[in-house]
């Protein structure tokens, strides 16, 4: 903050610089003025000398002419080179005035609408914090200093997750959802702040608010761990079982959590079973789908395409989101080319290909690098996502 605070009185002093130049400036040049009047005051004087002089007859008129001369040429002399006199309407106090005030007002204004405890903010973040406090601390002046920033919002609530400070957390993720809207992820941990801060208790708020993230978002994580510690607490134990296995499937093969996860699953089965219960077993996984394709470029285009083009290979679903459920990047010249798309391929966790029973196969010819749009394209017909033939998909027509 003190190199903000030196800039700042840099500028300022060149800004003061302006208003204080023209008061040195009229100072000199009151100098000069009033040496003007003594040179002017001492001719006169030596004028007054030689009247006298000739009043008793000491000199004769040629004598007082030519002393009088002298008089005017070291007088003119003396006064050789001084500008005239500016007049100007501000006065002197005015500058002077000016420059106490300036600098006050633009201390007043920065302080007003400045951003200073943001800059001081940015600062602390740019280093690394020397404890969960004081993490907790500058999050806590972040969102002071910008309400309005759902993301700041978001690792405050966390932050007191991890400080097992339920209740605060609660309050924060509730104002994030109003801020950023009711998206799944938010509303998961809105619900898993609220079920703690209300001491494990399952309440109606916790149940609408973990309904509404699984209908927006059937995997969303936070949701489906939190149903599963509510069903184990209440002694459900398959219900538990099957929250917890629906949340596996979502994490990826090294999360450290797994571990965790399946320990919870095999406490909920022995239970189970010790209370008469038999495990249902869990639906088998759907097989991942795998398709393969040969693309091709027409034989009339190939004059017109250029080695580097880009080539997106991707699959959509005849009917769901527009976006590509798979995609792979190739370039003119590898053309032509056998790619897989797969479920690995998929550009989101919950758009896969096995969750769509008929896709389409596009190849796209894009000079300007842009899977959106390009000159050329090849579609396929639709296909099943489970089809396992190789297929073949030819580049032939401009892109419309």
């Amino acid at each position: 903050m003190i190199d903000f605070w030196l800039a700042a009185g840099l500028l300022l002093l060149v800004a003061l610089s302006f208003l204080l130049i023209p008061v040195l400036r009229s100072r000199r040049a009151q100098l000069e003025e009033d040496r003007t009047a003594l040179n002017v005051a001492l001719y006169q004087e030596r004028v007054a000398e030689l009247q006298v002089q000739q009043q008793e007859g000491v000199l004769d008129a040629a004598q007082m002419d030519a002393g009088r001369a002298e008089a005017a040429r070291e007088l003119l002399a003396d006064t050789e080179g001084v500008a005239a006199p500016r007049v100007t309407r501000l006065g002197k106090a005015a500058p002077l005035l000016a420059a106490i005030l300036v600098p006050v007002l633009g201390l007043g204004l920065y302080l007003h609408f400045g951003a200073s405890d943001k800059v001081e903010l940015t600062r602390e973040f740019a280093q690394a914090p020397q404890s969960m406090e004081e993490m907790t601390r500058r999050l806590e002046r972040a969102v002071a200093a910008q309400p309005d920033s759902a993301e700041a919002l978001y690792f405050l609530g966390r932050t007191y997750m991890t400080q097992d400070r339920p209740a605060d957390a609660a309050k924060i993720f509730e104002r994030t959802v109003n801020l950023a809207g009711r998206q799944p992820e938010l509303l998961g941990q809105w619900a898993q702040a609220q079920y703690f801060a209300d001491g494990k208790k399952w309440s109606d708020k916790v149940q609408a608010l973990t309904d509404e993230a699984l209908k927006a978002d059937p995997k969303e994580v936070t949701s489906l761990g939190l149903l599963g510690i509510a069903a184990f607490e209440g002694q459900r134990f398959q219900e538990a079982i099957d929250y917890w296995n629906r949340l596996l499937e979502q994490l990826p093969p090294d999360d450290q959590s797994r571990i965790a996860l399946q320990g919870g699953i095999t406490r909920a089965s022995e239970k189970l079973v010790a209370s008469g219960g038999k495990v249902a077993q869990a639906p088998a996984a759907k097989p991942a789908a795998l398709l393969k394709v040969r693309v091709d470029l027409a034989a009339d285009l190939k004059a017109k395409v250029q080695p580097g083009d880009s080539v997106f290979i991707f699959a959509r679903a005849t009917s769901g989101p527009p976006a590509p459920l798979a995609a792979k990047r190739l370039t003119v010249a590898d053309l032509p080319a056998t790619v897989e798309l797969g479920d690995g391929d998929a550009m989101m966790p919950q758009l896969k290909l096995s969750n769509f029973p008929e896709v389409q196969l596009v190849a796209r010819i894009s000079r300007a690098g842009q899977p959106t749009a390009g000159e050329w394209i090849g579609r396929s017909q639709p296909l099943a996502s489970s089809t396992t033939a190789p297929q073949q998909l030819t580049i032939d027509s401009p892109d419309k």
